[in-house]
């Protein structure tokens, strides 16, 4: 406007009173030059334009993180940054579903959530990979640990099997992750297939088996933040052990003493007092602990040995030719039984370089089996070379 009446012949005083500003101000944009004039610029194309609807599929796939997606994008040629990739998912993470979730609290005796945790310790002075299992009941939130070198069915199932026997009762439903141990595997109607050994567990103690759904471990909170918590106070306060029985004593007066004692900040209760509530609501424990020993079945052979694990084991020579039972409990002690489920021997597991495990009363009818050998005169031979 000021170029404008200006070209009329306006004086810049009548220019700036029409328009209400100073002279100056009407001086300084009669300075600048006149604006461009021409076809507006058309926006170039993005290197990225080709792959937005493969980016779009991931999103609707949950992966929102930009490294992740620049990373399957180059498998597909994009050779660009991923700043173009972040600019581009920025706006629609507005979109992304919100992990916002509701506390879930049980009644007494309703639940149990089991998890495991792992942490590098010192155990009979060597630095190794320490397991444990965290089982904590959902009202009350008093919890067991148990720790063991592994996290495979046999630990998993004797871990809760010291959490019932340390809580002296079961409650209704255990949560459980979706481990080999417990579950195999989620079919596409949504249903769980669960181990067969631990839904034998489950039948021996009265409890019905659940599983989180997978990829949403906040599922089981409780126990979630328990890991935490073991291993941010109890591995903190001790960090060396003489062996696996040492920890987990440590670790139930630990349990007994500090614990169970903390102020629950959202009831002003500890979980010791709360358990007190709770453990009326717990079912009683079997009058037998459920056997978490490693089965398997044996071919013992001619000569009275089984392979097991690297090494052979005697077994009565009755035994030769058939199959039988074994079983192996967590601190190594191999006992076998015939097909009847009568126990024949025991051995304490060794490696192969200590040799074969041999009781010598098993071989003895086998040693009494062989026929005698047979002794001739040499004047036999003398008489077949003439």
């Amino acid at each position: 406007m000021i170029k404008q009446l200006r070209s009329q012949g306006a004086y810049i005083v009548d220019i700036a009173h029409q328009i209400g500003c100073s002279e100056r101000t009407v001086r300084r944009y009669l300075a600048l030059p006149a604006p461009l004039t021409g076809k507006p610029k058309t926006p170039r194309g993005s290197k990225l334009d080709p792959f937005k609807p493969y980016i779009d599929e991931l999103l609707g796939q949950d992966v929102w993180n930009a490294e992740v997606i620049r990373q399957l994008l180059r498998e597909r040629g994009y050779d660009g940054g991923v700043t173009l990739i972040r600019r581009y998912v920025q706006p629609k993470r507005s979109l992304r579903a919100s992990k916002q979730t509701v506390r879930y609290e049980t009644i007494p005796g309703e639940q149990l959530q089991h998890d495991w945790g792992q942490i590098r310790t010192e155990v009979a002075g060597r630095l190794c990979t320490v397991n444990f299992a965290v089982n904590i009941l959902g009202y009350s939130r008093y919890f067991h640990v148990w720790a063991g070198p592994s996290q495979d069915a046999e630990h998993t199932y004797e871990s809760l099997v010291q959490a019932f026997r340390y809580f002296d009762g079961v409650p209704k439903r255990v949560l459980v992750d979706n481990q080999k141990a417990a579950v195999i595997r989620h079919d596409s109607g949504g249903r769980v297939v669960f181990n067969a050994g631990f839904l034998e567990l489950a039948n021996h103690y009265g409890f019905a088996a659940r599983a989180c759904r997978p990829q949403r471990p906040r599922t089981k909170g409780k126990t979630e933040r328990m890991v935490g918590y073991v291993k941010h106070h109890f591995f903190q306060r001790y960090r060396s052990f003489d062996s696996y029985a040492h920890l987990n004593q440590l670790l139930e007066q630990w349990l007994s003493s500090y614990a169970s004692q903390r102020t629950l900040r959202q009831f002003q209760q500890t979980p010791a007092q709360r358990f007190e509530e709770e453990r009326h609501q717990l079912s009683p424990c079997p009058a037998t602990d459920f056997d978490t020993r490693y089965y398997d079945i044996r071919h013992v052979g001619w000569d009275a040995y089984i392979d097991v694990r690297g090494n052979r084991y005697s077994v009565p020579a009755e035994c030769c030719g058939q199959r039988v039972n074994i079983r192996i409990s967590l601190d190594g002690e191999l006992t076998v039984y015939d097909l009847r489920g009568q126990e024949v021997c025991r051995h304490r597991m060794t490696n192969r370089k200590q040799g074969w495990q041999t009781v010598a009363e098993h071989h003895d009818p086998l040693w009494q089996q062989v026929m005698p050998v047979q002794h001739r005169s040499l004047a036999v031979y003398e008489e077949v070379l003439q």
